[in-house]
Formats: structure tokens, sequence, C-alpha cells
């Protein structure tokens, strides 16, 4: 009996040394309203994209994108996008989460990738970033025709930051 219980501890003690490989940490993402929309493993892979937006009245649009991807299945989709408009007093930080879909194809690019934010909710109330094949590094904001907005000024937020 007493070989057993010894067995039995050093296993105990060879799966909690490995269990930090497989150890998962869950966050929980909530809608305005407090409602859970998702939970996301940290394992998933997480794509964040950061930049400073134009803005007709303020210094800029400080914006960050994370692209949450989950375990690939649609509700699993998350994201959370942050905007601060600078030289407001007082700036505000607004933060809108949610989920999103894919679409393939951007302008000419057939294999460039539009995330379509909100996809569930009414088409005035969904947001469209899309990056091309060629540089996904760069997003950018599109209008609600999915076409990247022809301006001088910058709209694209670049990729800071991507795990797996």
């Amino acid at each position: 009996m007493r070989n057993l219980v010894f067995i039995f501890a050093l296993a105990y003690q060879l799966m909690s040394c490995n269990s930090k490989k497989n150890e998962h940490i869950t966050k929980v993402l909530s809608n305005d309203s407090g409602n859970i929309i998702a939970e996301t493993d940290s394992l998933f892979k997480v794509n964040i994209y950061e930049g400073l937006l134009p803005c007709a009245d303020c210094s800029g649009i400080e914006t960050v994108l994370k692209i949450y991807e989950g375990d690939g299945t649609i509700e699993s989709h998350t994201f959370e996008l942050t905007t601060i408009y600078k030289s407001k007093k007082p700036e505000k930080m607004f933060t809108q989460k949610g989920n999103f879909d894919y679409e393939r194809g951007l302008e000419n690019d057939p294999d460039g990738t539009i995330y379509v934010l909100n996809w569930e909710k009414p088409e005035c109330e969904r947001i469209y970033y899309g990056y091309k094949s060629g540089n996904p590094e760069k997003i950018y904001l599109l209008n609600n025709k999915r076409e990247i907005i022809k301006s001088g000024l910058n709209y694209f937020l670049t990729l800071k930051n991507k795990q797996l």
C-alpha cells in the first residue's frame, strides 16, 4: 500500500511539473450590457493592431483593435476595439466588444481578408477592417462598401503583436 501511495504521489508531481505547458488562462469578454459574449483562451491566436486614425475635430483617434480568433469556430471569433479621441478635454476612452466574421477578397486582391466586426448586428452597426494578402501587418479601416478609404490621410492600423 505504501508503494502505491508513493507511485501516485510521484505521478502527481510529474503531472504538476508539466502543467505549466498546458495551463490555459481564460478571459471573459462581455458586451456593454455586461452579458458574457465569449470566453477566450490565451493560447488562442490574438492579433493586436494599433494606430492613430484621422479626426475632424481632434488631433487623432488613438485606436487599438484586438482580434481573438478563438478555437476557429465563428462563435469564438471576438474583438475588442478601443478608441481615444486625442486632445479632447477630457479625453475619453471608448471600448466596443463583440463578434466578428471573415470575408475573403479586398478590392483587387482575392486573397485579402476583411474582418466584419459586429457581423450579427444591423448593417449600420458593422465596422469593416481589411488587409491585403501581401501585407497583413497593415489593416485598413474600410467604408461601408468594404473598400479602402481613398484619402491622403492614414486610415490604417499596424500589427503590433501576434500570438499563436
